[in-house]
């Protein structure tokens, strides 16, 4: 499959992923709006995640991926499998012991996370018991990771892109029905939230499960201590583990950052972390089906190129996958800072969430839209050095990059409130990614193909014809008010046709300033 074909694929699974997480944010939204409760679910769903991104998609996968495609590539499948069972191993040992410690620790995790939630012990207390309810989905989720891994290298990208749908789902049906039966036993609804989450991780591995026995990687698992040992021991899991290092650190300082900025919104305005978390979640339909995506489908390759040592596909694979990152994030950096009110208002002003949500909610993603361009490019240009097996480099970039954001907000929190946070670091993406690009060109590892300048020009151009075409769209219409003021159908037709409007225009320029998509594509 091709390269073009393998993104394609997966963006189109992460884009059903991406809709019914909008639908399920929607009716949170909807069913309990804004408040220190929602507050709490999202400080509660926040530590299991954190975790996740720490030791699942972030540090395990960073080095688990490049070692599992070098050993395919210069040892063959029977050692790759041997590989696979070893790990899997410590992985389940280590998980355990975890969920555990997660489950009894609960009460400091949540004060870690968000001590300002303190200030509303009912909101305090509804967060510790979410926790220890959630805390058992990075267990599955770890899981989940590693058997991605094992697919993506095996280029069956469909189910592991695929698999987020059933979290969605797991937590709609929730909201939808668990809620108000929780409320008819007068029990609080939003507990329902957590049950749903837990289940999301039980259904995402169990799908995960056939595919890994179709193609014989199922793995062997053992929980005595003698296997667990031998496991531990093997060169591949050190490997690994030696990489995992630098890596955990560096994921390390993007969920600092994280957890620092929900210890400043709890301490602002009471909403503040919902709307952050709810301009997050639009944050992610453009980082996951264009940055995500290709992460996914470059890595395994970039490895396999470095483990040949190619070092001219190698390039090649980073040079198409830039071009797709500034043809794609600036016209969708562009709609977010000059959309943002309309889109925030079409898709969440119901129910509970009110104009003034709206506004703020909007702030938080003009924030983020500053820096989109750069947190997508780094899912590009961070898997060239876990390619080829240098962690420690995007690391050190990583904590330098956190001592900025952090000083950033300093200066823009007293100003912007929750947006500052949100702008301070959409500003740090942006100094990462021209650092790691730098990095990869000072190294000779990358060497942009011909054609930059001239391409360039013409997104430049055809996103400044875009933005007018937004800004005049965002201030004819009327987007925010009551469904009564402002029917719902309404909204959801003027934001379909200007979006299909804006993506005509932008496209319609780059024809006519001689840009050939369809070699493009191709390329």
């Amino acid at each position: 499959m091709s390269l073009f074909k393998s993104a394609s694929v997966v963006s189109l699974f992460t884009l059903a992923s991406r809709i019914t997480g909008l639908v399920r944010e929607l009716l949170i939204a909807a069913t309990f709006g804004a408040s220190a409760l929602t507050d709490a679910f999202n400080v509660a769903f926040r530590i299991p995640n954190l975790l996740r991104r720490l030791f699942a998609e972030g540090a395990f996968s960073q080095a688990f991926v490049p070692v599992l495609a070098a050993t395919r590539e210069k040892e063959g499948d029977a050692a790759t499998k041997v590989l696979i069972s070893q790990v899997a191993t410590v992985m389940v040992g280590v998980l355990l012991v975890v969920s555990v410690l997660g489950v009894l620790g609960a009460p400091v995790l949540v004060w870690a996370m968000a001590s300002g939630l303190k200030q509303n012990p009912e909101s305090f207390d509804t967060a510790v018991v979410l926790t220890r309810w959630m805390f058992p989905y990075i267990a599955f989720m770890s899981l989940v990771a590693l058997a991605a891994g094992v697919l993506n290298t095996w280029k069956r990208f469909a189910l592991p892109a695929a698999t987020p749908v059933l979290l969605n789902v797991a937590m709609i049906l929730a909201a939808a029905y668990g809620a108000p039966w929780l409320g008819s036993l007068g029990i609080e609804p939003i507990y329902a939230l957590g049950g749903g989450v837990l289940l999301g991780g039980v259904l995402q591995l169990g799908v995960q499960i056939p595919a890994l026995w179709r193609l014989g990687l199922f793995p062997r698992v053992s929980l005595r201590w003698s296997l667990f040992r031998l496991a531990w021991q093997h060169p591949g899991t050190q490997r690994i583990l030696k990489l995992m290092l630098p890596a955990l650190l560096g994921v390390s300082v993007a969920q600092i950052s994280l957890l620092i900025n929900t210890q400043i919104a709890s301490h602002l305005a009471t909403g503040s972390v919902s709307w952050l978390t709810y301009a997050d979640r639009l944050m992610e339909f453009p980082t996951a089906l264009l940055g995500v995506a290709l992460g996914v489908v470059l890595l395994p390759r970039l490895a396999a190129a470095q483990a040949a040592e190619d070092g001219a596909a190698y390039s090649q694979l980073l040079d198409w996958g830039l071009r797709w990152v500034v043809l794609l994030a600036v016209p969708s950096a562009v709609a977010l800072l000059t959309f943002a009110q309309p889109l925030v208002a079409v898709l969440y002003n119901y129910g509970a969430f009110t104009s003034a949500d709206v506004r703020q909610t909007a702030l938080a993603l003009m924030g983020y839209g500053v820096g989109l361009l750069g947190l997508i490019a780094i899912k590009v240009l961070a898997p060239g050095f876990y390619a080829r097996q240098d962690i420690r480099t995007p690391v050190k970039i990583a904590v330098v990059v956190l001592v900025l954001t952090q000083l950033m907000n300093l200066a823009l929190v007293p100003l912007f409130a929750h947006a500052g946070l949100a702008l301070a670091i959409g500003v740090g993406a942006l100094i990462n990614a021209g650092w790691l690009l730098w990095g990869l060109l000072r190294r000779g590892a990358y060497q942009a193909q011909p054609g930059w300048g001239r391409f360039g020009l013409q997104v430049v151009a055809a996103s400044a014809v875009l933005a007018v075409f937004l800004l005049w769209v965002a201030t004819q219409l009327v987007w925010v008010g009551s469904a009564a003021e402002v029917p719902r159908i309404q909204r959801v037709a003027s934001l379909a046709l200007s979006v299909g409007g804006g993506a005509v225009i932008y496209f319609g320029v780059l024809l006519l300033a001689g840009v050939n998509l369809r070699q493009f594509v191709r390329k």
